[in-house]
């Protein structure tokens, strides 16, 4: 089966300074795939790029058999991938349900078919109840999957999160969790996540990438990875790795 994501040997410097070295990896369709690693090392850069928003010095990325590199936002969102920030910022103006009508207009031609799609993307978050609601009135948890709703109102193939557990309990990250497992299997969608939050990691992820100054250094499934030697020295830890688990 052919690759959703491909990410050959990118590599991006700023005002010399290494950001990412030679990084590859593939993304199978229909996975759930979680890039990890200490602050700095990288990953949103790396996000950033696979998305449009930054270019490479080198390298390419292929998304469902074409290359994007170089593509502006706009045109790989098109495409079928997506992206989510780890910083929130709904359009605070609008109701919730006028947000998501926002990312639905990049692919539906009329906007009563908008809203439409995007009442029915709200009712499968769980946000059906406060669509009339202003946005800036959400908790953390409720902007959180405004965010994803956006995302998916442009109807991806693949959908990049950043840090999307970020500022949650564990209830609340549960409950996300799940969702982003049916969103796998109901819809096909492939998923990479930037997170730090082990647990969720190990219970939603089948591959884990690893990097670190800008480089990979471990990638395979989560139990693997976690007892990778270059993992435990630069990141998790002995006592974590150990345990298979924790809050990073």
């Amino acid at each position: 089966m052919s690759a959703i994501l491909a990410v050959q040997q990118i590599s991006k410097l700023f005002r010399g300074l290494r950001a990412l070295a030679n990084v590859s990896f593939e993304i199978q369709p229909n996975t759930i795939a979680a890039l990890i690693g200490p602050s700095g090392a990288g990953k949103t850069s790396l996000f950033n790029i696979i998305s449009g928003a930054q270019t490479p010095d080198s390298g390419a990325i292929v998304f469902d058999g074409c290359r994007i590199d170089g593509l502006r936002p706009d045109q790989i969102c098109r495409r079928g991938l997506a992206r989510t920030f780890q910083i929130v910022k709904p359009f605070v103006g609008l109701t919730v349900l006028d947000n998501v009508v926002i990312g639905a207009l990049s692919c539906c031609t009329r906007v009563k078919e908008a809203r439409e799609c995007a009442d029915a993307i709200l009712d499968s978050v769980g946000l059906g109840p406060k669509r009339s609601l202003a946005s800036a009135t959400l908790t953390l948890p409720d902007r959180k999957l405004l965010e994803l709703a956006r995302a998916l109102a442009t109807r991806p193939k693949l959908l990049l999160l950043d840090e999307v557990l970020g500022g949650l309990r564990p209830t609340e990250c549960d409950r996300l969790l799940e969702l982003l497992r049916e969103i796998t299997g109901r819809e096909g969608i492939s998923v990479v996540l930037i997170e730090h939050v082990m647990g969720a990691v190990m219970a939603l992820a089948q591959t884990v990438i690893v990097l670190h100054h800008g480089e990979v250094i471990a990638q395979g499934t989560p139990s693997d990875v976690v007892r990778h030697p270059a993992v435990l020295d630069c990141y998790l830890g002995a006592e974590i790795g150990d345990k298979n688990a924790g809050n990073l």
